[in-house]
């Protein structure tokens, strides 16, 4: 699963990095622990709308980086709160589920990330790891992403929401948890964000072992289980028996 990562990089890396243009309208800040309900940065590609909404299919596609809040929300639901059930997506049974089928075939977006979180359960304890390149690269997350708007209100601002997609772990994945993102690579993001491409048989394949065997599984302070807590200090190593306050720069004096 993934239920919290972190998105640091300013929106011109981001444009830089997908090739897209930037729609969030300043509302990108560096996030060390995101969580479910957030709104945070996506990647969609969209045929542009003439002035009364309709979608221009003879004008080509324009990748952009998009707001979004984490937990999908189907148009069909009653109220939004479903979103926070839905914040993850099987990949293996995502076309079958009525809450998902819809949007994997229209609506799929690439969620950047700087890496994600998970917990290894040892005991009675849970130990807090953190998965990323070590070069630096964004991780794109498979996503897909919905509208929803009140029924009795046809007239409100839509809410805009997403689900990341997951598979089953592999590689040293394992040791940690059995199921991670479903990580989209470079050559088939083109694939995956085609508006025009309803077919996904062969988009939804697992992530590439050499992707998974170069990312870093590193061991991080419990600090992240908390989701007011949001710092760089939540992405650095810990060693064994390593006390919380060396995780925290110490100004020089």
């Amino acid at each position: 699963m993934c239920g919290r990562y972190a998105a640091t990089k300013d929106p011109a890396k981001l444009v830089e990095e997908f090739a897209a243009v930037d729609l969030t309208e300043g509302r990108v800040r560096a996030d060390h622990n995101v969580a479910p309900t957030k709104n945070v940065v996506t990647v969609v590609q969209r045929h542009p709308r003439d002035a009364e909404g309709r979608v221009l299919d003879d004008e080509p596609a324009q990748r952009s980086l998009r707001m979004m809040r984490w937990g999908l929300v189907p148009f069909w639901a009653k109220d939004p709160s479903v979103g926070s059930r839905m914040i993850n997506t099987r990949a293996e049974t995502a076309k079958e589920k009525p809450a998902f089928k819809r949007a994997l075939a229209a609506r799929r977006c690439l969620v950047p990330a700087d890496g994600w979180f998970e917990w290894r359960r040892t005991g009675k304890e849970k130990e807090p790891f953190y998965m990323t390149d070590p070069d630096g690269a964004s991780l794109a997350f498979a996503g897909i992403w919905e509208t929803w708007r009140p029924k009795d209100d046809a007239d409100a601002e839509p809410l805009i929401t997403f689900s990341i997609l997951t598979t089953d772990a592999g590689g040293r994945l394992t040791d940690v948890h059995h199921r991670m993102p479903l990580i989209v690579p470079r050559t088939h993001w083109d694939g995956w964000l085609d508006p025009d491409r309803s077919e996904v048989d062969g988009l939804l394949v697992p992530t590439p072992p050499e992707i998974v065997e170069s990312l870093e599984l590193r061991p991080v302070s419990s600090l992240v289980n908390n989701v007011r807590n949001n710092g760089p200090e939540l992405l650095r190593r810990v060693e064994p028996d390593q006390p919380v306050d060396a995780l925290f720069d110490v100004p020089a004096t």
